[in-house]
């Protein structure tokens, strides 16, 4: 397909289905019509408050219509979008905030309980007594401008409705030069993802986007007729791709959830007449196990995306497969888009329910041996490897990390481990790296680590993760405490609390005196895990555990 950019796409969508509906959020709905005219007056208002080409504007906000309005607008306007996962707190989001170069921050006042222009305040305390055209923050010397939808509104920062009517400023001849100067080749978007460094890495992908989204629409027979209920984070890789993306290449319809609640979208499924859900075996579980699952309408479903492979998923796939609807499993990761791997609509039961799928149009992935590099042969396990025009443009501002990642030949490493069939599906089997996936997300067990060193009590800590029937894998900790100094579990996981994301918060702590060593002095981890899973009963413990002290073999802490 011809290269193209994604304003081009939304003003292409915009003419071939214009008054055919596009969103419904919280029984509210809007064509794609009505959705171009509201991304235009966005567009308009950022350039009016002056943000240049290729400035960073990084959106801290739950899924809401007006994050779609701000993704395509940034677009075209030739701004970098930097979505934030929204379960971020203040120590994780100023080193993005940072690291990004971030000059536009844009959040909402609150979701729920959780108070986000508080937490940016208290990043950016200037924000509350400097003019907003003029700010100047100490902690962030890129940042010059900060939006919030909702009803507070410090001095230092502009209202989302402020930003609306400074569009009357912009002329549509102004928008048009703008959308002009953005090529296919620019970087549209840098999305966050732990990493190996113990800090949140830059994924900088380009407008190719498209055309993965298109390939994946058409294994999928996505059409105009199609109705997906997202409740995926928009932040999200997935939820970017499958969600809007989708729409705007096929013409179809999103159903849009703020968060995910199961009951809401088991509801939303059988009102609106949901043909697509997608989602990690978490979701499809929690939906399957919810209470009106059984007398719920739900034979509008067709299709959706269940990631299989790992031993874990397979139950959950067969049975959705043969309680719901037709999975089509998949793989992939930030650095190489959602589709690297993909299965199909006509695929068999066995292919969706235990395989990752094949290379798709674009990609070729090899499993490599991991001393050599070599490719190995059907049923031999090594490293999932991915070369291809999907292939991120790189970290930003880390191309040393980029250089360990994708090496002289193209070929990106994924840390995972994998095996192809002699059919040529693949098979994800977990990761060879440190990184855990607690319930879908990437949490870099050193990140966590280098966190909790700041206690004044923790003099080591090493993080694991085990298994667990809901979330796939649980962080837990295992603490060295300075000489003469106490803590309880309680007192750590508190002092994470609001700082750190929570689903980074180890769900136990185990205090030790010391850690099991190699000869070279590497910890050893993997002792380490079968020590949590020994002392905590992973199989019996519930899923909703919360943080422990527990005495290890040998540790005098409790």
């Amino acid at each position: 397909m011809e290269a193209t950019t994604l304003g081009a796409l939304a003003n292409l969508t915009t003419e071939r289905f214009g008054d055919r509906e596009f969103l419904c959020f919280q029984g509210a709905r809007w064509s794609f019509t009505e959705t171009q005219v509201e991304i235009d007056k966005v567009a308009h208002g950022l350039i009016a408050l002056g943000i240049q080409p290729g400035e960073k504007v990084s959106l801290w906000m739950t899924n809401r219509p007006e994050w779609v309005h701000i993704m395509f607008a940034l677009a075209k306007i030739g701004a970098i979008m930097v979505p934030i996962n929204t379960r971020l707190r203040t120590a994780d989001v100023e080193y993005i905030f940072r690291q990004s170069d971030t000059s536009t921050i844009i959040t909402i006042e609150q979701s729920g309980p959780i108070r986000y222009l508080d937490m940016v305040l208290d990043l950016c305390p200037e924000l509350k007594e400097q003019d907003r055209r003029e700010l100047s923050c100490e902690a962030f010397p890129e940042l010059k401008r900060v939006l919030s939808i909702g009803d507070q509104h410090a001095m230092g920062v502009y209202s989302w409705q402020e930003m609306l009517d400074a569009s009357d400023e912009v002329s549509a001849a102004t928008l048009r030069e703008r959308e002009a100067q953005v090529q296919p080749e620019d970087t549209v978007f840098i999305m966050y993802t732990s990493g190996t460094t113990g800090f949140p890495k830059g994924v900088m992908h380009c407008h190719n986007i498209i055309r993965n989204v298109t390939m994946t629409s058409g294994e999928m027979e996505i059409t105009e007729e199609d109705c997906t209920v997202m409740y995926l984070p928009l932040f999200h890789a997935f939820g970017y791709y499958e969600g809007p993306l989708t729409c705007y290449v096929t013409g179809s319809r999103m159903v849009l959830t703020e968060s995910f609640d199961p009951g809401e979208v088991l509801e939303l499924i059988e009102a609106e007449r949901g043909t697509v859900i997608h989602g990690f075996d978490t979701h499809w579980q929690d939906l399957m196990d919810h209470p009106q699952f059984p007398s719920r309408d739900l034979t509008s479903l067709r299709t959706g995306i269940l990631a299989a492979g790992l031993p874990s998923t397979v139950p959950v796939a067969e049975r959705a497969n043969r309680e719901l609807c037709k999975t089509v499993t998949a793989y992939g990761m930030t650095e190489v888009m959602p589709g690297a791997l993909l299965g199909c609509v006509g695929d068999t039961f066995e292919h969706s329910t235990t395989t990752s799928g094949a290379p798709t149009d674009g990609y070729e992935v090899e499993v490599k041996d991991l001393q050599s590099g070599e490719t190995l042969p059907p049923g031999k396990t090594g490293e999932i490897c991915i070369r291809g025009y999907a292939v991120m443009k790189g970290y930003y501002k880390k191309s040393e990390e980029t250089a360990k990642t994708i090496d002289s030949e193209g070929w990106l490493h994924s840390g995972d481990l994998g095996l192809r069939s002699e059919d040529g599906n693949i098979r994800f089997l977990g990761r060879y790296k440190e990184m855990l996936k607690i319930g879908g997300e990437n949490v870099d067990p050193v990140e966590v680590e280098a966190f909790f060193l700041r206690h004044e009590a923790v003099n080591k800590v090493q993080v694991v993760g085990v298994p667990d029937r809901r979330m796939s894998e649980i962080p837990v900790a295992f603490v060295v405490l300075e000489s003469g100094r106490n803590a309880q579990a309680e007192e750590l996981a508190a002092f994470a609390k609001g700082k750190m994301a929570s689903f980074k918060i180890p769900r136990h702590f185990i205090f030790v005196d010391e850690y099991p060593m190699t000869s070279s002095g590497k910890v050893k981890k993997f002792e380490l895990r079968k020590t949590a899973a020994g002392l905590l009963g992973i199989e019996t413990a519930s899923r909703d555990a919360s943080a422990v002290s527990t005495t290890s073999p040998g540790g005098t802490h409790t």
